[in-house]
């Protein structure tokens, strides 16, 4: 495949999946939702990750003067693009041109790659600080420099920014160095990137210190490092073969056996100097995490890291056939085509249960205007809720009307970033409107049942909502409840 053909085909995927991003009919997901709400309250850090993906999506609103969902999401193919142009380059540093416009084509139509270009996530943000990090890793291989080393440290610094997950990528570079002079740089290089990478990360640091490290426990909650996820050592083994199960559809059937044939060329000493280096640089992040999913909990995307190095190794090692090249892009080209389509269809297209095939994006904001609605007729104008993803929803969709949404206090440790710096205040006067998932009796005030529904469609389709009219003190923490008693 010629340079020219390849990048034809990056950019025209690319625009393919911004032109669809424009007809999307799906809602903010709730994590979308609750980045863009960061994104209006700019910080260094906040309480699930650290801050780029809130700085990224500011960014793109405040150039569009937009809070639209295209223009929240339109950083994910473009961020993608330049993740697949880096890749390239990567491609070329190696000395392997000729598989240059492949790995391109490769990398942006994975289907991992697809499903992310139609919402914006960290991993998009972050594989992209990844690859340019890599790319003067290489660099620094070969010879030392001031600037490469700079730049080696901001773009370790920024992944971190984003996602802590690339910490899973530091054992398999240490390992790399040390087993092999050829993947080693010099200390002065090394230092300038540990001080740049430090100074870069600072910033969240002290965010975390001052405020309870907040996104080190929330990660180290959903990760289960503490106690485990339960179950029994074969509740575990299965966690852990799902996960690595999992793999062959991140980035594809033929790309993940090829990763793995590299691993083993590697074991057997058939691999040369920059094939190991590939595989130093990637599989070690699947394996980490295939062993965090055993210990405790770890989701598929989490290894997204590994496939920098991971999609070059591939296409390197299929490079000799050229059916399994094409056979490849044709596989991960079809979701990749097919994808952006769904999003346009999401209100129609149905599972034989009933359920929309995209059920977890649709309705969300459909929840929120019933809400508003049962708020207006209540004539009441504070809005409370336990649920995130009805906080995230109602957040974003009842923004700029006359609505003060707070989040209820459960007191102790926050177990949202709306309760954390949103919850109710305790001076609150006059009655709320109290929106919960499950049925609600209040032990210190009054209470008074508005309405309940269940939606007709989406992610809640089929399960009861409660609305209720409160006093503030039924929604007060334990120990201020008991208090006033």
């Amino acid at each position: 495949m010629s340079l020219r053909f390849g990048l034809a085909i990056v950019f025209s995927v690319t625009l393919w999946r911004v032109v669809m991003l424009h007809f999307n009919r799906t809602d903010l997901f709730l994590d979308e939702a609750q980045y863009w709400f960061w994104g209006q309250n700019l910080d260094f850090g906040y309480y699930s990750k650290p801050p780029i993906i809130a700085w990224v999506i500011r960014f793109f609103n405040a150039i569009s003067g937009s809070d639209s969902t295209f223009w929240i999401r339109l950083s994910a193919p473009l961020f993608h693009m330049a993740t697949a142009l880096m890749l390239m380059r990567i491609t070329r540093r190696l000395g392997w041109e000729e598989i240059e416009a492949w790995v391109g084509v490769t990398f942006i139509t994975l289907p991992a790659v697809s499903l992310s270009s139609t919402l914006v996530s960290t991993d998009t943000i972050q594989i992209l600080f990844v690859a340019i990090a890599i790319w003067a890793f290489l660099g620094l291989n070969k010879r030392a420099s001031v600037i490469e080393a700079l730049l080696l440290g901001v773009s370790l610094g920024l992944a971190f920014m984003t996602k802590y997950s690339i910490l899973f990528m530091l054992p398999g570079v240490a390992v790399a160095m040390i087993l092999m002079p050829s993947a080693r740089i010099s200390w002065r290089d090394c230092l300038i990137a540990a001080v740049a990478g430090a100074i870069v990360v600072s910033p969240n640091l002290w965010w975390n210190l001052t405020h309870d490290i907040a996104t080190v426990r929330h990660t180290e909650s959903i990760a289960h490092w503490s106690g485990g996820k339960g179950g029994g050592s074969t509740l575990h083994l299965v966690g852990a073969i799902e996960f690595f199960l999992a793999q062959f559809g991140v980035v594809g059937p033929i790309v993940f056996f090829a990763t793995l044939w590299g691993a083993w060329r590697m074991i057997r000493g058939e691999a040369n100097d920059r094939e190991t280096l590939l595989v130093w640089l990637s599989m070690p992040v699947v394996v980490l995490i295939t062993l965090q999913a055993f210990f405790a909990k770890a989701y598929a995307n989490w290894a997204v890291t590994a496939y920098v190095a991971g999609t070059i190794l591939a296409v390197w090692l299929l490079r000799a056939t050229k059916r399994g090249l094409v056979t490849s892009v044709i596989i991960n080209g079809i979701p990749a085509v097919l994808l952006p389509i769904l999003t346009i269809f999401a209100a129609d297209l149905k599972l034989p249960n009933g359920d929309l095939v995209m059920k977890r994006y649709m309705g969300r904001s459909a929840i929120s205007l019933d809400i508003a609605g049962i708020a207006n007729d209540a004539h009441l104008d504070t809005i409370v809720a336990q649920d995130r993803d009805i906080l995230a929803d109602l957040f974003y969709t009842l923004k700029g009307k006359p609505y003060h949404i707070y989040a209820r206090n459960l007191g102790g440790f926050p177990s949202s970033y709306y309760e954390q710096n949103f919850p109710l205040p305790a001076n609150t006067g006059g009655n709320v409107l109290y929106v919960s998932t499950s049925p609600f009796e209040c032990s210190a005030g009054a209470d008074e049942m508005v309405k309940t529904w269940k939606p007709e469609f989406g992610y809640m389709r089929g399960k009861t909502l409660y609305a209720y009219r409160v006093t503030p003190t039924c929604l007060a923490p334990p120990s201020e409840t008991a208090s006033a008693e």
